[in-house]
């Protein structure tokens, strides 16, 4: 499909909601497209909490994300460049501003400055929220009207990670606590917003443009942090460095505001509820971390629970 193809595609579903359903999610090939973009989305973003690990093993936290903005925004830069994007109309750049305040910038420092104190596998079960915030901010900003049955599944999946991670944490919230839970209201008003645009232009537009707004902000920041945080190369650091800025920054990006433009913001968002659980087995792999008892118990009752939200419509 090539670009031009594909904006007016996009641009379809500002009206329809998604093609060729008058409602959000649509059916047949249509969801199912939209069901695995977002879903290898998903699978990309379940990495990101590895490794900002490993390189918060060489590079300080302000270092790390300040740099791989650079790096995914010069990737993004190039693909714009390459293949004469035209700049987005004025009526679509404050969109593009709460995606990169929101995705590009805020999740990813307050998650890292989390992960300073916190483990990946407890950081991955709290960000568990995600899926609920990001409805909620769906319902609000784009006034859709998700079944009764949807709501309640993504409750019962909000009930799981909660009961998951006070368990885990013994019942005490930590610093680095506070800082998931700003992510998850910046993040999920980012994702919301995305989505939206995403629904008048291909994704990766979205997520490309909103990381070439930052690029101002990120390249001062970077040089700064570079001289004021210590710097050990290490092989871990680096993959972890290039992974956030290629798949976490950009090409999971590109796919999963793909996926929303096909199956409706809401709905793609309860395929996230999966993701921590996607963590805590890279965290275990990647980093030898102990998964604990609860984390199968979690995973199946997580589960189900998507499986009733792909299956409920949107009213």
């Amino acid at each position: 499909m090539t670009a031009q193809n594909s904006a007016t595609d996009d641009s379809s579903i500002a009206v329809t909601g998604s093609r060729g359903d008058s409602t959000v999610g649509g059916t047949g090939h249509t969801a199912r497209n939209g069901t695995l973009l977002a879903g290898l989305g998903v699978v990309s973003f379940s990495l990101t909490f590895p490794a900002t690990a490993w390189g918060l093993e060489g590079f300080g936290p302000w270092s790390l994300v300040s740099v791989r903005c650079v790096l995914a925004a010069l990737l993004a830069g190039g693909a714009l460049l390459t293949l004469r994007i035209p700049v987005p109309d004025r009526r679509h750049w404050a969109g593009l501003a709460v995606v990169g305040a929101g995705v590009v910038l805020g999740f990813p420092l307050l998650t890292t400055l989390a992960l300073q104190t916190s483990t990946t596998s407890h950081a991955a079960v709290v960000v568990g929220l995600l899926p609920l915030t990001t409805a909620v901010f769906s319902a609000l900003r784009t006034g859709s009207r998700p079944s009764r049955a949807f709501w309640a599944a993504t409750l019962a999946g909000a009930a799981v990670v909660i009961v998951f991670t006070v368990q885990q944490s013994g019942g005490a919230l930590s610093t680095g606590d506070m800082y998931l839970f700003a992510a998850l209201l910046i993040c999920a008003a980012g994702y919301t917003e995305g989505g939206r645009l995403a629904r008048e232009m291909p994704g990766w537009r979205v997520i490309g443009w909103a990381l070439i707004l930052c690029l101002p902000l990120a390249v001062p920041a970077a040089a700064v942090a570079l001289t004021l945080e210590p710097v050990h190369v290490t092989g871990h650091s680096i993959a972890g460095m290039l992974w956030l800025a290629a798949g976490s920054q950009f090409l999971g990006l590109v796919v999963w505001y793909r996926g929303m433009a096909e199956i409706g913001v809401a709905r793609a968002s309860q395929l996230q509820l999966a993701q921590p659980l996607l963590t805590l087995v890279w965290s275990v792999l990647l980093l030898g971390e102990h998964l604990p008892v609860a984390a199968p118990v979690a995973a199946v009752a997580v589960l189900v629970c998507i499986a009733v939200t792909q299956r409920s419509r949107t009213r």
